[in-house]
């Protein structure tokens, strides 16, 4: 007689009539396990017991039966009925011999009541009919999951390709490849939460495999920041066979009169963000001071005009795309470069081991990619006093120098007739907040920030950069949920260049993501008329808009904090005078600006080069500093597991050192030059 409490009588008729369709085969497996959890959580365990009983009785040709037996033997085991339970086992393991946690949980219950022997039999069964799954059959389905995913992306498969990678990083969830595209998918779809771990995937794992960008468009965390950047180059550059290949010792050439060869290597010297922001640097560099080499490593693009422009702007362009890292190297020694610019950083084509050779006696990060390369051989990154403000350099492996504005501008783009509202699917009159950002940097955080901004300006509407339409329907339903009318969002498709620029400028307010803001989006915004308000963080993916602002004479766009945007793009809705005063400004300001003065920032590059080779002539090229950066990524990783979205400085420092000082009790850390310095210095 079964102490069990009786499950409440308004409940009786409702379990009756599953009892009836469990006996007639039509109470499906998911109803049965929703049916038993409630009573297993009721406490009602007999109850659950009895409909398992039922069930696997009248269901014995339900190929998932299997499950329903398993699930019984847990049930059976919570009461006491060990017998019971491995009655089920053996049924459950009878019923499909491949299923490894039935013979897990089998061999444990026969350990249980002592029987050793049997249990091991129990475990080799299964080690024995699994033993064709070797290591290498794992690593080939890995490959095959990997390259699913990989195709599937490209062709638009968004959430088939999101199936196969998490299907790779459950089979060897240490291996980084397949959850790097996997967080990068999620981030690109606007699926929230970003990193959803799993009992197979824990999320340091998921974290592990985010690339520096996807944790750039995730965390403002700038030591992480690095931390990922080091952990990221070993993985991705390791350490190259470099046998034969003698380091570039510098030249004398300060005050000889002697031209400086200037090396700069990007996959994007073409139509993009990147082509369009040096096109007109590299035509104003003084050629009779610099010699300027292009080492071009993106698609073959014949009929490109930026392109075009930047060959006739460089003494010598030279196509590396097909050249192995070590030739690319060679080719780049062999011409005698002083210093060599990487413009990719750790973006899409990127050829980083190439920097690795050394090919150089100087190798600079500037203006592809927003942070630092945390690698052993980048010795300078340029940035400017918003990017990285004074006190920030402890974030960044290389020596940080300073430009007026890290944005480069092509004052010669073609800019197309602007259009009319209505061409381009705007209400005339309605009050169109746009964010053109792409829509992996929409966090949740910042699109409930959106809704709450509309919610507040009845009529107005927000004109985003169309994604796939899937994502786009999901935003869509977001809003919905949100009592916002899905209506009021309004995707934009893609445009060639000159008509997009053309149309930037119809809208009214320019509201930027966080924690990774707009870059040459916004300068294309304010090159436009467009006020950009935008939310400064910690790290130069978050800061960076900023810079952009202040260079443009608009400082005051920058809010102090979340609330603070939400307030301001509300009150900016609401008060249109105010809103046309920042216009004006911006206007009368343009082309006498910071931002669209390329002759002085040609200048201010050309000094910092020569400052560069000043300081290699003397031997005093600085080293980047990597001291701790595993212990920082560590610690790091567990503060990012909670996943604050905004923080101050100066308490995220805190969190850092608490956690420091915890593990130099347990084991002296080595002092280094970040937040753990000597205690002197401290």
């Amino acid at each position: 007689m079964s102490n069990d409490p009786a499950p409440e009588s308004d409940g009786a008729a409702a379990l009756a009539t599953a009892l009836h369709k469990a006996r007639h085969g039509q109470l499906s497996l998911l109803e049965l396990f929703q049916i038993t959890e409630t009573l297993n959580l009721a406490g009602h365990r007999q109850a659950a017991a009895d409909f398992y009983k039922t069930w696997v009785a009248f269901n014995d040709s339900n190929p998932l039966l299997h499950l329903a037996y398993f699930n019984y033997s847990v049930t059976q085991s919570q009461m006491g009925d060990i017998a019971g339970a491995v009655q089920s086992l053996r049924a459950s393991v009878k019923f499909n011999p491949q299923f490894g946690a039935a013979h897990i949980n089998l061999g444990r219950a026969l350990e249980d009541c002592g029987l050793i022997l049997q249990a091991i039999e129990q475990w080799r069964t299964f080690t024995e009919a699994t033993n064709d799954i070797t290591a290498e059959r794992i690593n080939h389905r890995l490959m095959c999951l990997q390259h699913i995913g990989r195709v599937m992306e490209g062709a638009g498969l968004l959430d088939d390709a999101e199936t196969a990678l998490w299907q790779a990083m459950e089979l060897k969830p240490e291996r980084t490849e397949a959850g790097q595209h996997w967080s990068s998918l999620r981030q690109r779809q606007c699926k929230w939460p970003t990193l959803k771990p799993s009992e197979h995937v824990p999320v340091d794992k998921l974290i592990d495999s985010m690339s520096p960008l996807t944790l750039g468009c995730y965390s403002d965390d700038p030591l992480f920041q690095l931390a990922k950047a080091y952990r990221y180059h070993k993985s991705l550059v390791g350490r190259p066979d470099t046998t034969g290949f003698v380091r570039k010792q510098a030249k004398h050439k300060t005050g000889t009169g002697q031209r400086l060869r200037i090396g700069y290597v990007s996959s994007d010297l073409r139509e993009h963000a990147v082509g369009f922001a040096l096109c007109e640097v590299l035509e104003l560099h003084d050629k009779n001071g610099f010699e300027i080499f292009a080492y071009y490593s993106g698609d073959d693009r014949p009929q490109d005009p930026t392109q075009n422009r930047i060959k006739a702007a460089t003494g010598c362009w030279r196509d590396i795309t097909l050249l192995a890292d070590a030739d690319a190297a060679r080719l780049i020694h062999d011409d005698d470069i002083d210093i060599l610019i990487d413009v990719n950083g750790y973006t899409k084509n990127a050829r980083t081991k190439i920097f690795a050779y050394r090919p150089a006696p100087v190798i600079v990060n500037f203006c592809g990619y927003p942070g630092t390369m945390g690698s052993p051989f980048h010795n300078y990154i340029i940035a400017d006093e918003h990017t990285v403000p004074s006190g920030s350099e402890i974030y960044y492996t290389e020596k940080v120098l300073r430009i007026a504005c890290n944005q480069p501008v092509d004052r010669k783009r073609i800019i197309a007739e602007r259009p009319q509202r209505a061409s381009v699917g705007l209400p005339q009159d309605a009050f169109v907040f746009a964010s053109f950002n792409g829509m992996q940097k929409i966090t949740e955080s910042c699109f409930d920030r959106w809704m709450e901004i509309l919610s507040a300006t009845p009529g107005s509407v927000l004109w985003l950069l169309t994604g796939d339409e899937p994502v786009n329907q999901r935003l869509r339903e977001l809003a919905q949920k949100k009592d916002v009318d899905p209506e009021r969002l309004i995707f934009a498709p893609k445009a060639a260049n000159p008509d997009h620029l053309a149309r930037i400028g119809l809208a009214d307010l320019f509201l930027d993501t966080f924690p990774y803001g707009a870059h040459s989006t916004a300068a294309d915004a304010i090159t436009m008329g467009l006020p950009v308000l935008t939310i400064p963080g910690k790290t130069f993916a978050a800061r960076f808009c900023t810079s952009i602002i202040h260079a443009a004479g608009v400082p005051q766009l920058a809010c102090t904090s979340p609330d603070d945007y939400v307030a301001r793009a509300i009150a900016f809705a609401h008060d249109r005078k105010s809103l046309a005063d920042v216009r004006a400004s911006l206007q009368e300001q343009r082309e006498a600006s910071v931002l669209r003065d390329m002759p002085a920032l040609a200048r201010r590059l050309e000094d910092l080069f020569w400052q560069m080779q000043g300081e290699s002539e003397r031997g005093e090229t600085p080293v980047p500093e990597l001291t701790n950066l595993d212990i920082y990524y560590e610690v790091g990783s567990e503060i990012l597991s909670q996943h604050v979205e905004f923080e101050d400085e100066e308490s995220l420092k805190n969190r850092y050192l608490e956690k420091l000082a915890s593990r130099d009790d347990y084991s002296p850390l080595i002092r280094d030059g970040r937040l753990w310095p000597a205690p002197q210095a401290r």
